[in-house]
């Protein structure tokens, strides 16, 4: 299994330029594109009249390529041409497509329609007739295939500057682009295809978050294994009317693996903790001072579901950074420091994860996520400035670590949209990291795993469904260890 990177446009281009540099010409990597993109176009669609619209660039290059390939296989094909082809490259496939090419305007046929107008690079918004034509595809995406990205899409952050195409299938190649896995650039893009055009290794430090990242260090129990070894994880109960976030939190824990879950609950919500317990045990504290000695030897902490904005909250978050197990923040363990940031990020450490989502990430990092040119950009220097992990959920969940490490979900899940899945969340990554799992890797894997689970459900899922879906997510990723 091999780790799939996800490249900037810049780190693209580079890729290219080492390809050429090498032997292989910008021809040949367009022929292999367009050939990609035609075998995906035939493998999808029956033949049909197919209008191929093509920019002036290397991407517009791609569209004659594909055209003629398409036109060889008996598809009816005509291009529509913005201008003429201004790249070297381009010129070159343009002068090989012997087909019927007429100017680009917005009074396109009935059937396929592929995108060839401008790739990954655009920086600028569309204007003109492909401002027009973009806004005309937008409103018909099942007939429409993108080469590369839809054009209008910003690769390296998947934000429209203005009119963007949507297409039901994109086509990339040799790797996914920021714009293919962020929110809204991803929805834009429909299904994703990447085509393998012969380029080498490129590296990165963005990846997918899939289990080829993390699967060959799960932290699997041998024969041997008793439960002291499989970790031992805390997690931190609100008051008496508030404790249903931390019992989420804990069953969680226990079902990713963890073998020993506690919930410390303060003693006046014993009574609603314990008559909803069986295998996550229960423990009483009342002070901050309590709370330390309870997690003295315990290895990873959960705080903040349903905690409490209040100085307690604080307090607690303080006394467990004493004991040096690692900490899971969620929820009001973040915004409690809103006020003071600097005081929580000087007990942080790398083994730390905080898991904001974007009102939460505003309260701990003011101004960042508004103004960082996307997600990643944003998750990185948060987890920069804290000196810990940082989890930025959302549709396109977001973790990065101090380092500069960074991975993006791919599988996330609308069904998440429910109260308390968050809660889960912590828990599956207190479980993960309790076990001996780097923070980092833990945080990925839980993400995966807790949308891999709400997608076993679907619609109707409530959050107290998804520890129990977890078994069948790991029953799969163990027989494919």
């Amino acid at each position: 299994m091999s780790v799939r990177s996800i490249l900037t446009v810049a780190e693209m281009a580079a890729a290219d330029r080492a390809a050429v540099e090498v032997g292989t010409s910008g021809e040949a990597l367009m022929e292999r594109a367009g050939t990609a993109v035609a075998d995906a176009i035939c493998a999808r669609f029956r033949a049909q009249p197919t209008v191929v619209l093509c920019g002036p660039g290397n991407n517009g290059g791609d569209g004659y390529v594909v055209a003629r390939l398409l036109k060889a296989r008996g598809w009816p094909v005509e291009v529509r041409a913005l201008s003429e082809p201004s790249a070297a490259d381009a010129k070159a496939a343009a002068g090989r497509w012997d087909g019927p090419t007429r100017p680009l305007d917005v009074d396109l046929p009935a059937g396929l329609v592929v995108d060839a107008l401008f790739g990954a690079g655009l920086t600028r918004p569309l204007d003109g007739v492909a401002a027009s034509v973009a806004q005309r595809l937008a409103a018909r995406p099942d007939e429409v295939v993108a080469i590369d990205m839809p054009s209008g899409v910003p690769g390296d952050t998947g934000n429209p500057l203005g009119p963007a195409v949507c297409a039901a299938l994109t086509v990339t190649f040799h790797a996914r682009k920021p714009a293919h896995v962020l929110e809204p650039g991803r929805s834009l893009c429909g299904e994703i295809v990447i085509a393998d055009i012969g380029l080498g290794e490129t590296p990165t430090r963005l990846v997918e978050n899939l289990p080829e990242l993390w699967l060959p260090r799960f932290p699997w129990p041998s024969a041997a294994s008793h439960k002291h070894e499989r970790g031992r994880l805390v997690v931190v109960s609100g008051d008496a009317w508030s404790t249903g976030a931390a019992r989420l939190a804990a069953r969680a824990g226990l079902r990713i693996g963890a073998g020993l879950v506690t919930i410390l609950s303060p003693t006046e919500a014993l009574a609603s903790n314990a008559g909803h317990l069986e295998a996550v045990m229960l423990r009483p504290f009342d002070t901050d001072v309590e709370l330390e000695q309870a997690a003295a030897d315990v290895d990873a902490a959960v705080i903040g579901p349903a905690a409490g904005v209040d100085e307690d909250t604080l307090l607690n978050v303080l006394a467990l950074a004493r004991t040096g197990a690692a900490l899971v923040l969620d929820a009001d363990a973040i915004t409690v420091f809103r006020d003071d940031p600097d005081e929580l990020f000087s007990v942080l450490d790398r083994d730390d994860v905080l898991t904001p989502h974007p009102g939460e990430f505003e309260r701990l990092f003011p101004g960042v996520l508004k103004g960082s040119p996307e997600r990643i950009t944003a998750a990185r220097e948060a987890a920069k400035r804290a000196g810990a992990v940082v989890l930025l959920k959302g549709a396109d969940t977001v973790v990065a670590a101090p380092d500069g490490r960074a991975a993006v979900n791919v599988n996330g899940s609308p069904w998440l949209a429910t109260a308390g899945s968050g809660d889960v969340l912590a828990g599956f990554i207190g479980g993960l990291v309790a076990q001996g799992m780097d923070s980092f890797e833990a945080a990925c894997a839980a993400a995966w795993i807790h949308a891999e689970a709400a997608e076993l459900h679907g619609p109707g899922l409530i959050s107290e469904d998804l520890p129990g879906l977890t078994p069948a997510v790991l029953r799969r990723l163990y027989d494919e260890r």
